[in-house]
């Protein structure tokens, strides 16, 4: 593979993509210095991706996407992965310099116990670092040694968990930050709140297979309690309420408002129409498959519904 060079980090970066023109090269950039493998699973795009990857020496692979934990476990095990840390990057994020230092400086050290690194990932909407409203840090897995993680398989929030071992957290830059416009914004969570009612509704009717819980497992304290409080008070909320509340929580109680307009305008979508949104479809669902008991059945209801295959590959997220 022509992504190896000998200065680099024994680190692979796996990136999943579907039409990622506006934001991959970046991306990229942004491991460039560090990763000795770089894997881009696609999605069959129909943009530059595939001539974006390529240009960095990537090992690309077009797969059907059926749902993004469902690809990104097929990478882990079907890639050509060699190298003994393994990063998962998203196509709009970003390792800032001074986390590629950290990076540079500590990964080789880690002793042998430390299976996996934690990343605080900041949110930048439309230019601006969201440094409220709970937006900042969010603390994730992104970075593990090889065999030592998994991803749930969830259609929507999943997260990576580590199988055995513990894991330190790095404090250098890490953003998300997407260039999508509003139009895009909006029409990308209408399409995760259909996957994200479809997990809240599976909690009642468990029409999904059993899944490894994330609270039981070797994960970031931060995500455990995040996914505990959504399953355990949020969703048991009337979502007229839960939203709202959840919107004045963050942005006034977080302080989101010191965010601006910026801040504003990404807590009311995000914050209070994007959980409205999860509750208004849940509602529409349960409402549909009202009396249905076979799960068979019931699996085909909902596949029709909401246009969400549980056996062929739905559209790329």
């Amino acid at each position: 593979m022509d992504v190896i060079a000998k200065n680099r980090l024994d680190l692979a970066v796996v990136l999943l993509t579907y039409n990622e023109e506006l934001h991959l090269r970046r991306a990229l950039q942004s491991v460039s210095t560090l990763a000795r493998e770089i894997f881009v699973i696609d999605s069959f795009s129909t943009d530059s991706t595939l001539e974006i990857a390529t240009s960095f020496g990537a090992y690309v692979v077009q797969r059907q996407f059926a749902y993004h934990a469902e690809q990104f476990a097929w990478a882990l095990d079907n890639m050509p992965i060699s190298a003994q840390w393994v990063m998962r990057l998203d196509a709009d994020e970003i390792i800032e310099d001074d986390l590629a230092e950290e990076i540079a400086q500590r990964l080789p050290r880690l002793e042998e116990g430390i299976t996996g690194v934690a990343l605080r990932r900041k949110t930048i909407f439309q230019g601006r670092f969201l440094r409220h409203g709970g937006r900042f840090p969010v603390t994730l897995l992104r970075i593990w040694r090889r065999g030592k993680a998994a991803v749930e398989d969830r259609r929507m929030d999943e997260h990576l968990f580590l199988t055995e071992g513990k894991s330190v957290t790095f404090s250098g830059g890490f953003a998300d930050y997407s260039l999508l416009n509003l139009s895009a914004f909006t029409d990308k969570h209408n399409r995760y709140a259909t996957r994200e009612a479809l997990e809240a509704l599976n909690t009642s009717l468990h029409f999904l297979p059993d899944r490894q819980n994330l609270t039981t497992s070797i994960a970031p304290r931060q995500a455990r309690m995040k996914r505990f409080l959504k399953d355990n008070v949020y969703n048991r909320i009337p979502f007229e309420v839960s939203a709202f509340a959840y919107f004045v929580y963050r942005y006034l109680f977080l302080l989101g408002f010191l965010d601006g307009r910026e801040g504003l305008v990404y807590h009311v979508l995000q914050g209070f129409w994007y959980r409205f949104l999860v509750g208004a479809k849940l509602r529409e669902i349960k409402a549909v498959v009202r009396g249905v008991e076979d799960k068979e059945e019931l699996r085909l209801v909902i596949a029709r519904i909401t246009q969400q295959e549980f056996n062929e590959p739905v559209l790329p997220r």
